[in-house]
């Protein structure tokens, strides 16, 4: 009788847990990206909807800080740095707070980007950017609160917020210029000694043409004032790939003595386990 009970209690709770009703959010989650010129800007936040309501100066208050939103604080996320009202932010994601009025807004980006709702009082050193955005009123309402990037350039856009009848913008830029001309730097110096080494390795490690991995791996090595025993080994592993034994087992062992004075043991015992095959030890 006792396990006749304890299973009909058992079937009972999994109807409970089973029996969850779905319903729609009041305000439902937004994720949107962006490409700027080189960056990319995402968001992620909550749109509340007017439902007849008097938004700004009534249920969004004028003078107070707002988590410019609902649900979880609103975030923004830059690829890279961007610098808004002459104030650089540093890649990374950065929560959305506002201080609304009838004229302009104070637009505040805040690196304590968890949690929900604002924060009580601010922490002045958690506040990485404040900007001031004047208000521009729509001759209609926007029923649901939205956030976008609009006026797209290669080297900036603008952060839009706009609900009821009013938008606020934040211009801001993006280091395009200097990422390409790091890029076409890189290019024009050529390849890394880690760009050769790379190389080398995936051509060794897949079969590929293992005179072309020496050759590149050599390369890597004399672009390197003191190889690492990693490198070092990976070097012996292929002069050993393509037949030159002796430069293999000079160069495991110049990687044994490094792995040695460094203490990694299983770079030592690779090393000798690779000379002990060629008949070194």
């Amino acid at each position: 009788m006792k396990k006749l009970l304890l299973l009909l209690l058992a079937f009972g709770t999994m109807g409970t847990v089973n029996a969850q009703i779905l319903t729609p959010a009041p305000s439902p989650a937004s994720k949107m990206e962006q490409m700027v010129g080189l960056t990319t800007v995402s968001l992620d936040y909550s749109r509340p909807s007017m439902k007849g309501r008097t938004i700004f100066g009534d249920l969004v208050p004028f003078g107070k800080l707002w988590r410019t939103g609902a649900n979880a604080r609103t975030k923004v996320t830059f690829s890279t740095d961007v610098v808004v009202d002459g104030t650089t932010l540093k890649a990374g994601t950065y929560a959305i707070f506002s201080v609304p009025a009838v004229d302009t807004w104070d637009i505040i980006f805040y690196t304590e980007f968890e949690g929900g709702g604002a924060p009580a009082n601010l922490d002045e050193t958690k506040v990485a950017a404040r900007v001031k955005a004047e208000v521009n009123k729509f001759p209609f309402d926007v029923e649901t609160f939205t956030i976008d990037i609009n006026n797209i350039t290669t080297n900036g856009a603008t952060l839009d917020i706009v609900w009821e009848k009013t938008a606020v913008g934040v211009p801001f830029t993006v280091p395009t210029d200097d990422i390409v001309l790091a890029s076409l730097k890189k290019v024009m110096n050529g390849p890394t000694a880690n760009d050769y080494y790379s190389a080398a390795v995936y051509y060794a490690t897949t079969d590929k043409d293992i005179k072309q991995a020496k050759e590149w791996m050599d390369k890597a090595m004399s672009m390197v004032e003191k190889p690492a025993y990693w490198q070092l080994r990976q070097q012996s592993l292929i002069y050993a790939k393509a037949g030159d034994k002796k430069a293999a087992i000079e160069t495991a062992k110049k990687s044994l003595a490094g792995a040695e004075t460094a203490g990694n043991a299983d770079y030592v015992k690779m090393n000798k386990d690779s000379l002990k095959e060629w008949g070194a030890m």
